[in-house]
């Protein structure tokens, strides 16, 4: 039986790259790592570049510049805004609160005691 990633409590499921110049970082990796990456249409009418692997997407490399250039990994967890307080109770920082992303779920990122950043993530149920 496999695991699926975006339903099991404590799994990583998705990786996101954070980068001063996406266009740049898009090719680097596409080049170094041979990724696929392409826009996948959002909910809103906006599109997100998604690293494919085989036939499915892994991560992505949003649009937006950041000037905090990570790796962030997404956590599937069973209630982001329980697990969101007991990490900040812990003594993490909020890095971004609990919201709602329409179409892939609600997330929360927090940087651990340690200066490390991790996402939280529950995906939403597909519709039928």
């Amino acid at each position: 039986m496999t695991t699926n990633p975006t339903t099991t409590h404590g799994m990583p499921s998705w990786i996101a790259h954070n980068s001063t110049d996406p266009v740049a970082a898009r090719k680097f990796y596409e080049g170094v790592l041979g990724w696929n990456v392409v826009d996948m249409p959002m909910q809103d009418g906006s599109s997100y570049p998604g690293i494919m692997v085989g036939e499915g997407p892994i991560g992505g490399i949003p649009n937006t510049p950041s000037n905090d250039p990570v790796w962030v990994v997404y956590i599937t967890v069973d209630d982001v805004d329980q697990r969101f307080k007991a990490a900040v109770k812990a003594g993490a920082e909020e890095v971004s609160a609990p919201a709602d992303a329409p179409g892939v779920g609600r997330m929360a990122t927090i940087r651990d005691p340690f200066g490390a950043s991790i996402a939280f993530i529950s995906y939403e149920v597909p519709q039928a």
